[in-house]
C-alpha cells in the first residue's frame, strides 16, 4: 500500500501545459501597438503567408494584436465591444512606456525644476 503518488508526474504536466496556453495568447504590449499604428500605410509590408497561424496569417487587427481564421471572423471582431475598447485605448494618449516605469520608480533621471537665478 506505498510508495509514491500515481498522480504526481500529471500534476507536472498539467502546469507545463497551462504555461504553454498561457504564452500561447500572449499579446504585444500596448506602447508596442501604439507605436506600429503611428507608422504611416507606406511603410508597412502586405503580411506573410504563415502554416502556423490562424488563416494563413493573412487576416489580422493591428489594434489588438490577433490573428483570425477568415474575413468573416475578422468582421465579426471588428464589431466587438472588446475590440471597440481597444481601438479607444489606442486612438487616445501614448500608454505608459518603461521610461515612464522607471521615472516613477525613482530609477530614471532626477527632476530638480527649473534653476534659478544665481545670485
Amino acid at each position: 500500500m506505498g510508495g509514491k503518488c500515481p498522480h504526481r508526474s500529471v500534476r507536472k504536466r498539467r502546469y507545463s501545459h497551462k504555461t504553454h496556453r498561457r504564452s500561447k495568447f500572449e499579446v504585444k504590449g500596448d506602447d508596442i501597438v501604439y507605436n506600429d499604428l503611428l507608422k504611416p500605410d507606406a511603410n508597412r509590408k502586405p503580411l506573410p503567408l504563415d502554416e502556423d497561424l490562424p488563416g494563413m496569417g493573412q487576416y489580422y487587427c493591428l489594434h489588438c494584436d490577433r490573428y483570425f481564421s477568415n474575413v468573416a471572423v475578422r468582421d465579426e471582431h471588428f464589431k466587438s465591444k472588446r475590440h471597440k475598447k481597444r481601438l479607444k485605448i489606442m486612438l487616445g494618449p501614448a500608454p505608459h512606456t518603461q521610461l515612464d516605469a522607471e521615472l516613477a520608480a525613482g530609477m530614471g533621471m532626477p527632476d530638480n525644476g527649473p534653476k534659478l537665478m544665481s545670485m
